[in-house]
């Protein structure tokens, strides 16, 4: 997902490199995809309407492989994306825009903000394993609280079991989904470094 791949994709066989217009819009539709493989490795629950997904996964990789302007671009297509109908979301009874405006709307509707989040931070750290980690922890924590927050509206659950069911439960899968980023992000930075 770094630009660099992407410019070496999209290189003319004349050996000049794209413009950088054509290299973000390849990243933005790599980027979306990923999204939505990530979406569909999805397990719903019996006490939530909230499944388990590895989308945000994809949001954290995503905030610390690209610049924080491209990632939330990248988040912004993808939801525009779903919104036109695509089948880009998690698989549910609904599709469209009314998947924006369901239990989950709050956990997509902040992808943008989180990995903007996350991409903004581990540029301004010292760009080690642990900022990353925890870069991609407070952009989780982002998307977990708008997540909370929009199924309080939409939901009659009391306080204790809607805060159970939209996020505390997430936390330790997320905190693994949050190691896992940031050793990738991580790695392919020492890569290019060696290189």
């Amino acid at each position: 997902m770094h630009n660099e791949g992407v410019s070496q994709i999209a290189r003319s066989g004349t050996g000049v490199s794209a413009s950088p217009w054509l290299r973000n819009a390849s990243t933005v539709v790599a980027g979306s995809l990923l999204l939505a493989v990530c979406a569909h490795i999805s397990v719903p629950l019996w006490f939530t309407p909230v499944p388990l997904s590895l989308q945000p996964f994809g949001v954290l990789l995503l905030g610390l492989l690209l610049a924080p302007h491209l990632a939330a671009g990248t988040l912004v297509a993808y939801l525009a994306e779903g919104i036109a109908g695509l089948p880009v979301f998690a698989p549910g009874i609904v599709s469209g825009p009314a998947h924006l405006l369901g239990p989950t709307g709050g956990y997509l509707m902040a992808y943008p903000a989180a990995a903007f989040l996350v991409s903004l931070l581990w540029r301004r750290s010292g760009r080690g394993f642990f900022a990353a980690f925890a870069s991609a922890a407070a952009g989780d924590l982002l998307i977990l609280g708008c997540g909370a927050a929009w199924l309080a509206i939409v939901t009659p659950a009391r306080p204790a079991s809607m805060l159970l069911g939209s996020m505390l439960m997430f936390l330790p899968g997320d905190l693994l989904k949050s190691a896992a980023a940031a050793g990738i992000a991580w790695g392919g930075l020492r890569f290019k470094r060696a290189r």
